[in-house]
């Protein structure tokens, strides 16, 4: 499917994404707080949060709410220079850590397609060839100091069948004049995003599902047109 994930042109020093790792595990990482959506060990800790605090995870707001650099990213030089490199306003940034024999399931998120004015990079600081990670039903390999973009309104999962830890920075970013510019260099097709997306059935009662463990206003909209079409 067109615009499902896309490559972005930037390799990252995997030595100097290993070293600012290397401070942050030295904290306690908190198990991700959505437990129905993975098997094993899922943990981690953020860099940019709701209230300033690495240990609160969650990656929306709910209202007013504003995210705010935690005092991690200060011991984090390359963490905060790549964040930096990326010339737009940014919500949740977090560490990501799926432990081996670990397995995130088939789940959709929300407004977390670049449509939708809100984008998630990834950028793996460790992995190895027994992760498999899964986009709309699509393999994708993602190696250390690559950086990826993925709409992760439509289906994925991950499994981490290896022996070591499949650790990700991922932000979460809002899109704006200087991204589209990005976008287009790398292949987005901005003309693809103007029809409407179809779900099948079962993409969306997940996503029914989702929305339903939100309750906020948003959702509740949201939840009104998706079942008006299930």
């Amino acid at each position: 499917m067109k615009n499902a994930f896309l490559k972005l042109p930037f390799v990252f020093s995997e030595k100097l994404l290993l070293e600012d790792l290397e401070v942050c595990t030295s904290h306690t990482f908190s198990p991700h707080y959505n437990t129905s959506n993975y098997i094993g060990e899922w943990k981690s800790i953020a860099l940019r949060s709701l209230n300033g605090d690495p240990n609160q995870i969650y990656a929306h707001a709910s209202g007013s709410e504003k995210f705010q650099n935690t005092p991690l990213l200060d011991a984090c030089p390359y963490f905060k220079e790549i964040i930096d490199s990326f010339r737009c306003e940014k919500e949740s940034i977090r560490l990501l850590n799926l432990s081996p024999n670990s397995k995130i399931k088939e789940h959709t998120d929300h407004n977390l397609g670049y449509e939708d004015g809100t984008f998630r990079i990834h950028i793996p600081i460790m992995t190895n060839v027994d992760v498999h990670f899964y986009i709309n039903h699509e393999e994708v390999s993602m190696k250390e100091g690559e950086c990826w973009y993925g709409n992760f309104n439509l289906p994925h999962k991950v499994e981490n069948n290896g022996a070591e830890d499949r650790i990700h920075l991922i932000m979460d970013c809002i899109r704006n004049e200087w991204s589209d510019q990005l976008f287009s260099t790398i292949g987005y097709d901005f003309e693809f995003e103007k029809q409407p997306v179809e779900y099948d059935q079962n993409t969306t009662l997940r996503m029914i599902e989702e929305l339903e463990r939100m309750n906020t206003q948003a959702s509740k909209e949201i939840l009104l047109s998706l079942r008006s079409r299930s």
